[in-house]
């Protein structure tokens, strides 16, 4: 699994005003704390940009390479953006986003070719996002695939993405984006490659509550297979997480509890109270915020409290 380091992000206040005023040593500065924190990726997100994105992604591109050596990914929907940045990087990029949209499906995929770039593919139509699995999933059968074919995108450099939603106003979601990753291990011969953006699952919730949603459905995201994760490398309490589940390490019962929570999602099936020792406020926090990842108990500011 790669990580893909979300701190450079337009939703940012400091991240708007460097931009603003081209402060690039900010960028780099950022970028090298990411990368020493284990970020593979490095996730450039301007917005859209309208007036000056043509300007602004390639002279972050340039800047940012001066300090890292990492793959970039090109987060905006200004393709011309996009086509600019492409032409100053060194290394293979990601392309972040397509979706199953005709007017983005018709101009982002040959972009991508073109400059051998990776592809970001939303599973989300003009319709919107369905709630299933299984018409996410369609909806990359029926499109993506066939479009990235079509093309000439190679499957290693497609990248499905589910779409990551909300526990605070779409939690039916939360599941089923689970079960679309799983399902997208079958989606080919060889199946495209997965990515989520993981602390979308935690939007609009209150901010000391976030890292603990999102560290504990990476886990479940890799039980199933996900490939690459747009997330925060800063948050070591996650990255302890992610090497518990990676080193298979049941030495404390934390540990032993999120091996449980990865083998059982791998294998369809869900925690009980049985697995946990209620005893350890850790264990039993784990164990509420995944029922309220399954959609088993309703999602409130105040879960962990109940």
């Amino acid at each position: 699994m790669y990580i893909i380091g979300e701190n450079i992000h337009i939703i940012s206040p400091k991240v708007k005003d460097a931009i603003a005023a081209r402060d690039i040593r900010f960028f780099q500065e950022l970028a090298v704390k990411q990368v020493e924190a284990g970020a593979d990726y490095l996730d450039l997100n301007i917005g859209p940009q309208k007036k000056a994105g043509h300007e602004i992604l390639p002279w972050l591109v340039k800047g940012v390479q001066e300090a890292v050596d990492v793959p970039l990914v090109l987060d905006t929907t200004n393709l011309a953006a996009i086509e600019e940045a492409l032409k100053v990087a060194k290394r293979q990029c990601i392309i972040n986003s397509t979706s199953a949209e005709e007017e983005r499906l018709a101009t982002v995929p040959p972009v991508a070719k073109q400059y051998n770039a990776k592809l970001i593919a939303l599973t989300m139509a003009k319709s919107g996002i369905p709630v299933s699995a299984e018409e996410r999933v369609n909806i990359a059968l029926e499109y993506l695939i066939p479009r990235a074919i079509e093309v000439g995108l190679p499957m290693e450099d497609l990248l499905i993405d589910p779409l990551v939603l909300t526990v605070s106003g779409c939690q039916e979601y939360c599941p089923e984006c689970i079960e679309a990753v799983r399902l997208l291990k079958f989606a080919g011969d060889p199946p495209p490659m997965t990515n989520a953006g993981l602390s979308n699952v935690s939007n609009a919730v209150p901010n000391e509550m976030r890292p603990l949603l999102n560290r504990t459905y990476l886990v479940m995201l890799m039980a199933v297979g996900i490939d690459y994760v747009i997330a925060n490398p800063l948050d070591q309490e996650q990255n302890e997480f992610i090497r518990i589940i990676n080193q298979r390490d049941d030495s404390t019962g934390l540990g032993r509890l999120l091996l449980t929570l990865y083998d059982k999602t791998a294998a369809s099936d869900r925690l009980t109270a049985e697995d946990v020792d209620m005893s350890d406020p850790e264990q039993v926090a784990v164990f509420k915020t995944a029922q309220v990842l399954y959609n088993q108990v309703i999602y409130t500011d105040s879960y962990l409290r109940v």
